[in-house]
């Protein structure tokens, strides 16, 4: 990898350097994400709790969006494999998730995005998500990454708390053997000592290099992991300012998990947004984007 992305003394591996690998805009459906283009919004629950909620949430956000004059990819997850407690809500599960998802997509006419966790998965997500979703803990597991990518789906690999920047080289490697390049790499933090992230920005430019837009995961780079003991905690009152911070810094686009009442969110309530806060936000990280591309 470059010298000029490590510490001072770290051994470099010969022949091994970071550099564009393909083109650095991915499209889907009536969307492009990358240079150049606009910021691009993935927003949505944590979790489906219910498909009424769900349905709430992601229509705010269109009819938000589409005044803002900005694209969207609707996010809900219908499984979370990696709750920290046994006791912890997950959500409705693969078949009847999947079924909320695909009615909200038809329905509303948006993109969608979800995550999925087993290989055995995998096939049946692909009929409805626009684009998958290989989650940070699990974006080091080879057979499930290429898994992923045989299905020729724009893939969104969040890069894992334990990585750095340059180590995302090499799961791009990896979906790139399959021959799929549609790959968009998401920035969620970095663990930083016990039930701590923190974001390093030059990670952002960093993986751009290696020739791949970059979201930033503004609610789960806030998070806690483990910091309630049976759950994550968070302090969603820095989520803007990391945000604003992180498309200073060159991002794409920006992943934001929002609720119409946090405090009361079956998953990840600490750390997500309330809906009637992002007007504002996102008019104004639209108008740094704006200063920063023209």
């Amino acid at each position: 990898m470059h010298d000029k992305y490590l510490p001072m003394g770290s051994k470099i591996k010969e022949n091994y350097s970071v550099k564009k690998t393909m083109g650095n805009i991915v499209k889907t459906d009536n969307i492009s994400i990358g240079q150049g283009s606009q910021l691009v919004l993935i927003s949505g629950p944590c979790v489906i709790e219910n498909y009424e909620m769900t349905y709430e949430i992601a229509s705010f956000l269109k009819e938000l969006t589409h005044n803002l004059d900005i694209p969207f990819i609707f996010k809900a997850s219908y499984d979370k494999a990696n709750r920290t407690s046994i006791n912890a809500f997950r959500g409705p599960g693969l078949a009847d998730g999947l079924d909320i998802l695909e009615r909200i997509k038809t329905e509303l006419g948006i993109t969608v995005i979800s995550d999925v966790h087993t290989i055995n998965e995998i096939d049946h997500a692909a009929r409805v998500l626009d684009i998958i979703q290989i989650p940070a803990f699990l974006c080091r597991q080879t057979d499930f990454i290429i898994k992923v990518a045989e299905t020729g789906k724009p893939i969104n690999v969040k890069k894992g708390q334990f990585l750095s920047p340059w180590d995302v080289k090499n799961i791009v490697d990896k979906v790139t053997s399959t021959g799929n390049r549609r790959i968009l790499l998401t920035e969620r933090g970095t663990m930083f000592g016990y039930n701590n992230l923190v974001v390093d920005f030059r990670g952002i430019k960093i993986m751009q290099d290696i020739g791949c837009p970059v979201i930033f995961d503004a609610t789960h780079s806030i998070q806690l992991p483990g910091g309630a003991g049976t759950s994550s905690g968070g302090q969603r009152e820095f989520a803007p300012t990391l945000a604003r911070a992180a498309v200073a810094a060159g991002a794409d686009g920006i992943f934001m998990e929002v609720h119409p009442e946090p405090d009361r969110a079956l998953c990840d309530g600490p750390n997500s947004l309330k809906l009637d806060t992002l007007d504002a936000l996102l008019s104004q990280l639209i108008a740094i984007r704006k200063a920063m591309v023209g």
